[in-house]
Formats: C-alpha cells, structure tokens, sequence
C-alpha cells in the first residue's frame, strides 16, 4: 500500500509517535511523507519514506498530485485544527482529492489507530 505522511507544526510530535507505534506495520508499505515531517520520521524511526517539498513549499501539492494519478492509497494527515495555515488552500485541495478519489483520509491519531489495526489484519 502507497501512504503518504503529512503533519501540520503542532502535530509533528504525534504523528512521530504514531509511526514510532507502528513502525513494524508502516515498513511493509511504501511510505510517501512531506519533506519535514517526512524527516523527522526518518530520524526517529529509520523507515524508509520518499519525500517531497515541505508542505507550504508545494509538498501538498506534489502529494495530491500522486493522487490524482492514482499513485497514495491511504492518507494520514494529523492536521491543526485550531492554527490557520499559510498554505489553507492546498491543505483543502489535498482533502478534497481524497474526497474525489475515495482515498482513506486520517486525520487524527484515533482514526489513523482504526486504521492501522485493519492493516495489522491483512
């Protein structure tokens, strides 16, 4: 399965810690992350994990991209409810391409769990 990674500033930490959780569930996949986050997880947990730009710099961009041709299956995105971002409007490019091409879209760790467990199953 083809997973891309994505975390708004103040939500690095929690989705280092889920892919720290997880990391034996994440490694049998293709893991596709913005170029921060995508970091950060590479540091903290050695998986291997292909990334774009930054997500202001056109990283959601580039991610959506990979959506619309067909290229993520499953998104995790553990995104800042409370902070406006400077890049709103490709954050909600990215949601509504996950809209249009039915892709599980996570945006929170409990959701991003029920998720993980139903991968654990395959």
């Amino acid at each position: 399965m083809r997973i891309a990674l994505i975390a708004h500033d103040k939500k690095k930490q929690e989705i280092i810690d889920f892919a720290t959780k997880y990391v034996s569930v994440l490694q049998k996949h293709q893991l596709f992350a913005t170029g921060t986050t995508g970091q950060r997880i590479i540091e903290a947990t050695g998986l291997n994990i292909h990334r774009f730009r930054s997500g202001p710099l056109g990283g959601d961009q580039e991610i959506g991209a990979r959506i619309a041709n067909g290229e993520i299956d499953l998104i995790f995105f553990f995104r800042d409810p409370l902070t406006a971002q400077p890049h709103e409007p490709d954050v909600s490019a990215l949601l509504r391409l996950s809209d249009v091409y039915r892709i599980p879209l996570a945006t929170n760790s409990s959701t991003a769990e029920l998720i993980v467990h139903a991968l654990m199953k395959e």
